[in-house]
């Protein structure tokens, strides 16, 4: 048997391609949106694709199964578990079967039998893995999704709070109660191979090893030891994270089939008039992903700044629209990397690709950091604003500040007086340069941010801190 892992960090996301080496077979779990790698790794090891399943309709990341279904001719093995509400709307045309508790999808000698885990979502699935080519007659280990994480399990609240279904987080608690139950009764040897490691909005808690076992999971994962039901569900319920908005909008894609891509460029722009007069147009956006530090010394009118890396993908997201066409401020040499991580969003809107030197004559809107001292100087006169997470400002706070998280400053934004100074703070420097540029954005004017951010002033003023 053939067995690697994939780990995609904008998204913490974890993707299996198992196969096996008699027949050639292989399959890949919870495939991403670009599985090119995947794809190569199978050829380099004399592998072919032949089939790719997903433990559930994705939430935060545009699911490969189309993709490979419908360039490569993989099989897709979908869950037919959940209501009316969570089925597949696009296997129309292409070779697809819906799965059940109990069924067994075989991928050469390698047998994947699936376990409906409901509690996430109402269509989550597992998959216990049994390598029978190998002489196994006991399984080896589970794929568990969003279902149990290292040290953690799955949300229940993000169809309410993000796709806005009402009452579904207390009864998914409830669901995802009993399915803790049946993963308790597995043996202890199996492996854990989850969907979502540390950084994943879709726990609370994950770990950042990629792999455990149920014995370790039983032993030491906080939802194996909550053995009332009313007591699991208050504590699985409780200090959740902000459910991202964009998760919504991955919901209904994936559910309805996201677009192939055919793996075009967008053009690049060849000169800053014409990033002037794109920015000007409803429902246009410029996104410039150059370093907080570069980018504050001079920037075009209204670009949002999200730096090239990890914060991405999230933070996009959370600030872009899906109905706006994007310019993207990027390196050469990062625009195809840039592009994976925002399409693996579906934010696939991406009109114009521009490198900075190209708009560097008119880069001449900047905003200010600052020190604590300076800070402190100002804040009398200006508008505090926190933009950290609700529970950081739950933890502590300035008592001057109006609190309004990062992911939603676009919108609430709007509402602050334009004529007043700005000044913005996180918990340590960097959600606030993002905010930042969101503020000039709007068109306010006098816009800083603090160095540091909540971390280095609480160190300095811990007598003034708010709980």
């Amino acid at each position: 048997m053939l067995f690697r892992s994939f780990f995609d960090e904008k998204l913490a996301q974890y993707a299996y391609l198992v196969g096996c080496q008699r027949t050639g077979e292989a399959i890949i779990i919870d495939p991403p949106r670009y599985v090119d790698p995947i794809i190569e790794e199978a050829k380099k090891e004399g592998m072919t694709i032949t089939s790719a399943t997903e433990t559930h309709i994705h939430a935060d990341f545009v699911s490969g199964a189309r993709q490979l279904a419908v360039q490569h001719g993989a099989k897709l093995y979908l869950s037919d578990e959940g209501d009316e509400n969570w089925k597949y709307q696009y296997i129309d045309g292409i070779d697809a079967q819906l799965v059940k508790e109990g069924d067994v999808i075989k991928v050469g000698n390698i047998e994947l039998k699936v376990m409906h885990t409901p509690g996430h979502t109402p269509e989550s699935i597992s998959f216990v893995l049994t390598d029978i080519g190998g002489g196994a007659t006991k399984p080896m280990g589970i794929f568990t999704g969003d279902f149990v994480f290292v040290g953690d399990i799955g949300r229940p609240d993000l169809l309410e709070k993000a796709a806005g279904i009402e009452g579904t987080a207390d009864s998914g608690a409830k669901q995802m109660f009993k399915s803790v139950q049946r993963f308790k009764e597995l043996p202890d040897y199996m492996m854990v191979w989850p969907a979502h490691g540390a950084g994943s909005a879709c726990g609370k808690s994950l770990g950042a090893v990629p792999s455990s076992t149920v014995g370790y999971e039983k032993q030491f994962n906080w939802a194996m030891k909550i053995d009332d039901e009313a007591a699991f569900v208050e504590e699985l319920l409780k200090d959740q994270p902000e459910a991202p908005v964009y998760f919504a909008e991955m919901k209904r894609v994936n559910k309805v089939g996201p677009a192939v891509l055919e793996g075009e460029m967008p053009e690049w722009a060849s000169s800053a008039e014409e990033v002037a007069a794109f920015e000007q147009s409803d429902k246009h956006v410029v996104l410039d992903t150059r370093p907080a530090a570069e980018f504050e010394k001079g920037f075009v009118k209204g670009a949002i700044n999200i730096p090239f890396g990890k914060m991405l993908t999230n933070w996009a997201g959370w600030l872009i629209g899906y109905d706006e066409q994007i310019a993207l401020i990027v390196e050469k040499d990062r625009a195809e990397e840039a592009l994976i991580a925002l399409q693996s969003i579906h934010l696939d809107s991406v009109t114009k690709l521009v490198e900075p030197e190209t708009v560097a004559a008119v880069a001449t809107e900047t905003y200010k950091t600052v020190d604590i001292e300076q800070f402190e100087k100002e804040k009398e006169q200006a508008q505090v604003i926190d933009v950290r997470n609700d529970s950081e400002w739950k933890a502590g706070h300035m008592e001057e500040a109006d609190h309004k998280m990062l992911g939603r400053l676009r919108k609430q934004g709007k509402d602050l007086d334009q004529e007043q100074p700005v000044l913005i703070h996180c918990q340590s420097g960097a959600r606030s340069a993002i905010a930042a540029s969101v503020m000039k954005h709007l068109g306010f004017d006098d816009v800083k941010h603090l160095k540091g951010g909540f971390s280095a002033w609480s160190q300095s003023n811990a007598d003034k801190v708010v709980q």
